[in-house]
């Protein structure tokens, strides 16, 4: 029996019915940032500055409150199972058990928050594909971010329901502009006004 020739970039267009895993998908050696859903590569498009700027301050304003033993960073490799693996903008993470130096993917299990920036090509899966698959994981907290039509932001706060594996707005306060104000996962403080200030 002949061995099977490699997958080449070119073929991940073309999935058999049970879909890419990641390992596979790994395999193909893509020329672009992905994730996984539902099997299927899907292609991360190229975010603006403002993206990346919302960002980075987000990540820098949660790096310094928060508390041991929790994580942040940005960007990284999340697992959901071996078929759905998603890329958040920031995730908090507990790194209790996983060896960072062979870690590729944050199991979702250790994540505690995912934030999702939302881009125009982003919309739908940000505001209800990606928080249905966090809840169904039982990622206790989801923010996502957005940016309103005078060019200010919101973060929309939103707790898991553990009974019925959905996220539900956080009672007081939900929407955050100009200043966040949390005590969850940890407290925080930050002044959204200075994110666009470039």
């Amino acid at each position: 029996m002949a061995a099977e020739a490699p997958a080449r970039a070119t073929d991940w267009e073309f999935m058999s019915e049970e879909g890419w895993t990641f390992d596979q998908a790994q395999e193909l050696d893509l020329p672009f940032d992905w994730e996984l859903v539902d099997g299927m590569i899907v292609v991360r498009g190229r975010a603006m500055l403002w993206h990346n700027q919302v960002r980075d301050e987000l990540r820098d304003a949660l790096k310094q409150a928060r508390t041991m033993p929790l994580k942040v960073v940005t960007e990284s490799c999340v697992m959901l199972d071996k078929e759905n693996v998603r890329q958040p903008d920031v995730i908090v993470y507990d790194p209790t058990g996983l060896n960072l130096f062979e870690t590729e993917c944050v199991p979702i299990s250790n994540v505690t928050l995912a934030i999702e920036v939302v881009s125009p090509g982003s919309r739908s899966q940000d505001r209800v594909l990606k928080p249905a698959q966090y809840a169904a994981a039982k990622v206790p907290y989801y923010w996502r971010v957005e940016l309103e039509r005078d060019n200010q932001l919101a973060v929309h706060e939103y707790w898991l329901n553990a009974d019925t594996r959905s996220y539900i707005p956080r009672p007081e306060r939900p929407v955050h502009r100009r200043e966040l104000t949390t005590d969850l996962p940890f407290p925080l403080k930050i002044d959204l006004a200075e994110f666009l200030g470039f």
